[in-house]
């Protein structure tokens, strides 16, 4: 099957699916905004510092948010079956093999938020207020400090996905296993590029802690592949 084929048939198969999943999204999110005020208080665990607003709009926005994040969070098994069902179908995908990147993806995604909010995300937050003084004290706006935590704990959740997509690619012809083998500088910059536009601050700690674990998963990646001698 010819790649533009390929992508066609993945759009097509991708499409059936979207409405049904923005639907469901909107009204999981309506749902969750009523819980929305517990879900702030346990974001805000890491946090020792009180939360303010600057706008009239400003709490309000920022509960919609958090309940749209919960609302992908939650999703996140049937957003994985629409994905592998539509990339599935051109790349002869199916059955157990489908199964195995539909289970490892959610599996991958969930280490990866956890790994964010217990590990990453509070060194991130000690760090960056630790430049605080007598003089100079934080003011931190909830929609703001909402938008970095949503951002930061989902950018490791999809970070978290590299091995399966190594995998897939591996499996499916695109790349073979020494390709990743021998990239790995090329490999290096790209990290460092992700890093800096997914980090929901621009300085280099939060790049780091985010670069670090992205590039231990690429090169966990390459003995996955090794281990299941896919891609030889």
């Amino acid at each position: 099957m010819a790649a533009h084929t390929k992508i066609v048939t993945f759009v097509v198969e991708l499409r059936k699916s979207i409405r049904n999943l923005a639907l469901v999204l909107c009204c999981s999110t309506l749902g969750i905004f009523f819980l929305s005020p517990q879900l702030l208080h346990f974001v805000q665990g890491h946090l020792a510092e009180k939360l303010y607003f600057f706008s009239v709009a400003g709490p309000f926005l920022a509960h919609v948010k958090l309940a749209l994040f919960a609302a992908l969070y939650i999703l996140m098994p049937w957003f994985a079956v629409v994905i592998w069902r539509a990339l599935g179908k051109p790349f002869g995908v199916s059955g157990g093999q489908l199964f195995f990147f539909i289970f490892f993806t959610c599996l991958l995604f969930y280490a990866g938020t956890v790994f964010c909010y217990f590990i990453t995300l509070p060194f991130g937050i000690n760090f960056l207020l630790g430049f605080s003084s007598e003089e100079l004290r934080p003011v931190i706006s909830v929609s703001r400090f909402v938008n970095f935590t949503t951002v930061f704990v989902l950018a490791f959740g999809l970070i978290f996905e590299l091995p399966i997509f190594m995998v897939f690619l591996s499996k499916v012809g695109v790349f073979k296993r020494s390709f990743y083998e021998k990239n790995r500088r090329y490999a290096l910059l790209l990290i460092a590029i992700a890093s800096a536009l997914l980090t929901p601050t621009p300085d280099i700690v939060n790049m780091l802690l985010m670069g670090g674990p992205l590039y231990l998963l690429y090169e966990s990646g390459i003995l996955i592949l090794r281990f299941l001698r896919i891609g030889l």
